[in-house]
């Protein structure tokens, strides 16, 4: 049984940007496959060490969070705008609550304060993020099933 055939510059690239910008890891989560980059340790931002590779089809339904669209990357200026939805704490982002349901909201949904927009699976329990205020939801900076961080910007809602 062979796997799906991936692009080996393009994984050696993200090895690359994962030396180069200090990160332990990098996912990418498509239909039916994922490729996930990672450093075998911890390291300082100066280490260039050994980067482990991992490419496995994609495991079913568990894992199909990736449909819904991911707008443009984080910029700087995203973590101040006053529609920043910021995680509370470190797990793993989901934007539907389970993998065959449509997502919680999309880009352009007006959305009222208190709304559930997404999931962060943190110890094994989920918790729902709720919209701080009410508005329109203008981007979704995070992907389903991936990681996120404490104090990352996970979506941006416009007045």
């Amino acid at each position: 049984m062979s796997g799906p055939a991936f692009d080996l510059a393009a994984i050696r690239a993200l090895a690359a940007i994962l030396t180069e910008s200090g990160l332990t890891e990098i996912e990418i989560v498509d239909k039916d496959a994922r490729i996930r980059v990672a450093r075998a340790h911890a390291p300082a931002a100066s280490y260039s060490g050994p980067v482990s590779y991992s490419v496995t089809p994609h495991a079913g339904a568990a894992l199909n969070h990736a449909a819904a669209p991911v707008a443009a990357a984080v910029v700087p200026e995203d973590v101040d705008h006053p529609g920043a939805v910021l995680s509370p704490m470190v797990g793993i982002a989901y934007l539907s609550p389970d993998p065959a349901a449509p997502p919680f909201v999309s880009v352009g949904q007006t959305v009222a304060a208190g709304q559930t927009l997404l999931l962060i699976e943190a110890m094994k329990t989920f918790n729902q993020i709720k919209a701080p205020r009410a508005g329109t939801v203008g981007r979704i900076l995070i992907a389903s099933g991936a990681p996120v961080e404490y104090g990352e910007v996970l979506m941006i809602l416009e007045p």
